[in-house]
């Protein structure tokens, strides 16, 4: 029997962390992950296999750092965790014996129970899976019309990629607007136009009740009554917890289907971390059982996981998650971190919020420059920011980072507009119409 002190169960984003992390920080003690795939895709990249890079072999993480910090890599799955002996029990027939385990199983996409037709070929979800993901790719090239049903984040970056093959693709989503349930409204409608004006078929405000065919996809019936042809239907539907191990093994279970864990990602049993999509969240704000699924957020929760597997530290546990996303439309980018504005007051929160829309470059004639958007929601009771949507150029993946820490961080409106700025004209806004403080000037005003 292989005896290790460290073993980490899942080889995605936050079980590749959680290792590198145990071994930076116990570089004494003996690492191994356990994965079940030979390589392991970048979750965030998937949709980009099927336009952009055109082949999942360049969406690989890669296990260099893994091996020069001395981690050791099997590639075997995992049947049971006997938590009382301490002793995972693969498929191989092998058994590992542990010290500290760490459970990073992530999530599986859903695929309703009550859907019918659910069963036909040239159904799909979105797995984390490469080779089922690379089927899918070779398939799709013979397919003309495709379906998705789900416009979040996964379910409109497939399609804009799918769209780059030169298929004829269409979007279901029973929300009234892409996107509806990340971002308010206006700024929803905004990427719903860009997508439409990319040759998306999209049809909001309505689900679907059955995928029509006799072997195959032919057809998929929406709830208005409409029939939309169709070759393929990809559910991007949401993903659940993988949790099966954990609950087999008698861990404790949240109410969503998460692995219950505290601020130091130790679940019910001692010796037990949980992080990533399977493990429980609680919104940074309100602090409430969140469902955020983010690689993000798993990496975090990995390094908290890691750093505080042999003694805790106040200084490095994990105050509550904070949904960041980022999404890119054509030559557009979206960002929101924190709450929306119509969550916000939905949750109780008096608010006042003011937007300001600029240019990320100075002056706006130079090369490459783009509309800037920022809207800030902000506490009226303790002027505290709750948080930030922003449209604009490449930008904006970073300047939503930014916007979160200042949230973490717990900054006011106060502590924004006398923040310190660097400021470049090939780079960034100017100085003085930076949009960030503008729309913070803008509540200024509001509240005066």
């Amino acid at each position: 029997m292989k005896k290790v002190d460290i073993l980490v169960i899942g080889g995605s984003a936050a079980g590749l962390v959680s290792a590198m992390t145990s071994k930076s920080k116990n570089p004494d003690k003996s690492v191994m992950l356990i994965r079940k795939e030979e390589k392991v895709m970048i979750p965030c990249g998937i949709p980009y296999i099927y336009g952009s890079l055109g082949n999942s072999d360049d969406n690989i993480l890669p296990d260099g750092g893994l091996l020069q910090l001395g981690v050791e890599i099997k590639v075997d799955t995992v049947l049971k965790i006997q938590k009382e002996i301490k002793v995972c029990k693969m498929q191989s027939g092998d058994e590992v014996e542990y010290d500290k385990l760490i459970i990073a199983t992530g999530s599986m996409p859903v695929k309703p129970a009550w859907l019918k037709g659910g069963e036909l070929k040239n159904v799909f979800t979105i797995p984390k899976d490469k080779v089922y993901l690379d089927e899918l790719l070779a398939q799709l090239k013979a397919f003309k019309n495709v379906i998705v049903v789900g416009a979040g984040f996964i379910g409109v970056e497939v399609s804009d990629e799918i769209n780059k093959m030169g298929k004829n693709v269409s979007l279901i989503e029973i929300q009234p607007n892409i996107l509806g349930l990340a971002f308010d409204k206006e700024i929803a409608i905004e990427a719903e136009e860009k997508l439409r004006s990319r040759g998306i078929n999209i049809f909001t405000g309505t689900g679907f009740e059955e995928i029509i065919g006799t072997d195959k996809v032919n057809s998929i019936k929406l709830s208005n009554g409409d029939v939309k042809e169709a070759d393929a239907v990809i559910l991007s539907m949401g993903y659940r917890p993988n949790v099966s191990l954990a609950k087999e093994a008698g861990l404790s279970i949240n109410e969503k289907g998460f692995i219950t864990i505290d601020e130091y990602m130790r679940t019910s049993e001692a010796d037990i971390f949980a992080v990533g999509d399977c493990a429980s969240k609680r919104d940074f704000a309100t602090g409430k059982i969140s469902t955020i699924m983010l690689a993000s957020t798993a990496c975090a929760e990995a390094r908290v996981a890691g750093l505080n597997l042999y003694s805790l530290s106040t200084f490095r546990s994990f105050s509550g998650t904070i949904g960041i996303y980022s999404t890119n439309i054509g030559e557009t980018s979206y960002g929101v971190a924190g709450l929306t504005e119509e969550t916000a007051i939905r949750e109780g929160f008096k608010v006042v919020t003011g937007s300001f829309t600029g240019i990320d470059r100075h002056p706006g004639k130079l090369n490459n420059a783009h509309k800037q958007m920022v809207k800030l929601i902000v506490s009226k009771d303790s002027g505290k920011i709750l948080g930030g949507e922003v449209i604009g150029g490449n930008s904006v993946g970073e300047l939503i980072n930014v916007i979160g820490f200042i949230i973490q961080a717990g900054y006011t409106l106060t502590d924004l507009l006398v923040a310190q700025i660097g400021t470049q004209p090939m780079l960034t806004a100017s100085p003085a119409a930076y949009p960030l403080i503008k729309a913070a000037e803008v509540i200024l005003k509001k509240t005066n």
